[in-house]
C-alpha cells in the first residue's frame, strides 16, 4: 500500500513527514506511484512518467535501429509499433494538460522512430516523414485520443458510465 500527497509543493512540505495509519499499519507518504503503468507524481506533471517512457522507447529504438537493415520495412513497422508508438499512446489522454517540455520529449521519441523506419538521415527535415508514414504529432494525437473518446460517449459507443458524465449542448 502506497500513499500520495497531491497538491501544491508549499502545501505538501509542510506535510513532508506525514505517516498515514491504516489497520494498524504505518504507511509514509510516496515520492511517485505507479498505478496501470502511469507513474504519478505529486504535482501530477507527469515528469517521471514521461521520462520512463523516453528511457524505455529510446532503448527499443536502438535495439530495432541495430536490426534494421535486415527486415522490410513492414517488418520493422510491427516492431516500432509493438516496442515504441504503444507506449506513446498508452494512457497519453492524461498527458493533455502536461507542459510543453513533456511533450516535447515525447515528440523526441517519435521521430526517431520515424528515422529508424524510414533510415532519415538526423538533419532531415522530419515533417515530411511523418506526413508519409500517416503519424499525427504527439500534441495531436493526445487530442485525436480525447476528442474520439468524447465522439464515441455522446453518441452511445462508450461505457455507459462515460456517457453519463456528457451532456450534450444544444443552443
Amino acid at each position: 500500500t502506497e500513499v500520495l500527497l497531491l497538491g501544491p509543493h508549499a502545501a505538501r512540505s509542510k506535510l513532508s513527514d506525514y505517516v498515514a495509519s491504516l489497520d494498524g499499519v504505518s504507511v509514509s507518504a510516496c515520492t511517485a506511484v505507479k498505478d496501470l503503468g502511469v507513474i504519478i507524481d505529486p504535482s501530477l506533471s507527469f515528469e517521471s512518467h514521461v521520462n520512463n517512457i523516453t528511457r524505455i522507447a529510446f532503448f527499443h529504438l536502438r535495439n530495432i535501429a541495430k536490426i534494421r537493415n535486415m527486415m522490410s520495412l513492414q517488418d520493422a513497422e510491427k516492431l516500432v509499433h509493438a516496442f515504441v508508438t504503444s507506449r506513446l499512446d498508452y494512457c497519453n489522454a492524461l498527458l493533455s494538460g502536461c507542459a510543453s517540455k513533456c511533450i516535447n520529449k515525447l515528440q523526441l521519441v517519435q521521430n526517431a522512430a520515424a528515422r529508424v523506419l524510414t533510415r532519415s538521415r538526423k538533419y532531415d527535415h522530419i515533417t515530411p516523414v511523418l506526413i508519409s508514414l500517416h503519424w499525427l504529432p504527439i500534441k495531436s494525437r493526445i487530442d485525436y485520443k480525447i476528442l474520439l473518446l468524447t465522439y464515441k460517449a455522446l453518441n452511445g459507443l462508450a461505457p455507459q458510465y462515460l456517457s453519463e458524465l456528457l451532456y450534450q449542448y444544444d443552443p
